[in-house]
């Protein structure tokens, strides 16, 4: 796989030293198992996957290439290069703007760019609609693309379902840009519809077989269907890609379950005709990092810390993994640790902020579990770890404690 130049100040002197020693050791990633970095009072335990991914990595060069080779340029974001603070400010900071938010709401009015503009399409990629706008402006939405290759896997996947007159189920967040980019690439071949969870697909399999009026589907799927969906006509044959941050595991019982649901109604003589197996479209990066976080759960550890930006989907599925066993708390950065005693956090499910108290144990040693999404840089995590030292005495110096292990 091939490397990318991305700025220095997102490189880790510390964490990343011990995550790129273990590549070395283990290139074929065969033991999933955690890095321990014994500080003394305090020992902090690493995920054998996490932080930047291929996309990430990638997004980054050609957003950075750009400013480099287009002095005096305007250049513009779509909106947020990837779900994390710090990146997206460092790039507003050296003059990028957004066009919409996450949410595709718009922050500039589509007639204030002009031909000679630069427009940066991020790593979840658009929809077919926003391309078309660009184009009719003069811009070309292409060349500086910087849509996930693997997200552009599922796309291809979609359309493989659409020549084989398939309905294309897609695992995900509807507002998520990247589940309406893939909708929209969908949408122009074959009718789709967006489940986000396994009771919307339990859901969908019921009225699949039956089990609920047709009526049911406008009123649960109707703001998440391709125009004139037909539940008689359009569910006779269906597929199953994915927003490619979400759980694998999810989606992979949602494919199950929907298989099942096909099995049931036409039989495993005609399963074939009916249910189109697309195991294909899960992300290797969202493998990974959640097969090694799964890992992590065996450790022993007394709290688990999980950095990265609070609408970043893959990081919440770190966070919901972790906190089956161990109290956990989703921060932006450094910041977010206040003091021994208080804790800035995000709280996913409610969507909001909050301050927990008495976060850090007393007890020494203490054991924190640390990692990251996949759009967070390496060097946030040595500052959080940094951050958290100097709430703990007698600690020892990370940078010796990081070259023991690393020859």
């Amino acid at each position: 796989m091939r490397t990318f130049t991305i700025p220095a100040h997102y490189r880790s002197g510390l964490i990343g030293r011990l995550k790129a020693h273990r590549k070395v050791q283990d290139p074929r990633k065969q033991d999933l198992s955690p890095t321990l970095l014994d500080l003394g009072p305090v020992r902090f335990v690493f995920a054998r996957h996490f932080g930047f991914c291929y996309g990430v990595e990638n997004a980054i060069e050609i957003s950075y290439q750009a400013l480099e080779e287009n002095p005096g340029k305007r250049i513009f974001l779509l909106s947020q290069m990837i779900h994390n603070p710090a990146v997206n400010d460092d790039l507003a900071a050296r003059g990028m703007r957004f066009i919409q938010d996450t949410h595709g709401r718009m922050l500039m009015d589509w007639d204030e760019l002009t031909a000679d503009d630069i427009v940066i399409i991020p790593a979840f990629g658009t929809t077919l609609e926003t391309e078309a706008k660009l184009r009719a402006i003069g811009i070309d939405p292409l060349k500086h693309n910087t849509t996930c290759p693997f997200v552009e896997k599922v796309w291809k996947r979609s359309a493989q379902l659409a020549d084989k007159e398939h309905t294309v189920v897609i695992h995900g967040k509807a507002a998520h840009e990247e589940t309406r980019a893939t909708f929209s690439h969908t949408a122009q071949g074959t009718a789709a519809v967006i489940v986000k969870d396994m009771a919307e697909a339990e859901l969908l399999g019921r009225i699949i077989l039956g089990g609920e009026p047709p009526a049911r589907f406008a009123e649960a799927f109707g703001a998440r269907c391709t125009p004139g969906f037909d539940p008689a006509r359009d569910l006779d044959r269906i597929g199953v890609v994915n927003q490619t941050t979400m759980l694998a595991s999810e989606t992979q019982a949602i494919a199950d379950h929907l298989k099942q649901v096909m099995a049931r109604k036409y039989g495993e003589a005609r399963l074939k005709e009916h249910f189109a197996d697309t195991r294909d479209t899960l992300c290797y990066a969202t493998n990974d990092n959640q097969d090694a976080t799964n890992e992590l759960l065996k450790a022993e550890a007394d709290l688990a810390l999980v950095v990265g930006g609070y609408n970043s989907s893959n990081t919440s599925h770190l966070v919901e993994l972790l906190e089956q066993r161990f109290p956990t708390y989703f921060i932006n950065g450094e910041q977010d640790v206040r003091s021994a005693d208080a804790i800035a956090h995000f709280n996913y499910p409610a969507q909001r902020t909050e301050t927990t108290r008495n976060w850090l144990p007393a007890k020494r040693p203490v054991t924190i579990i640390l990692t990251s999404g996949a759009s967070c840089p390496d060097t946030l995590l040595d500052r959080v770890m940094l951050k958290v030292l100097e709430f703990v005495e007698g600690a020892r110096d990370p940078v010796e404690a990081v070259n023991a292990l690393v020859p």
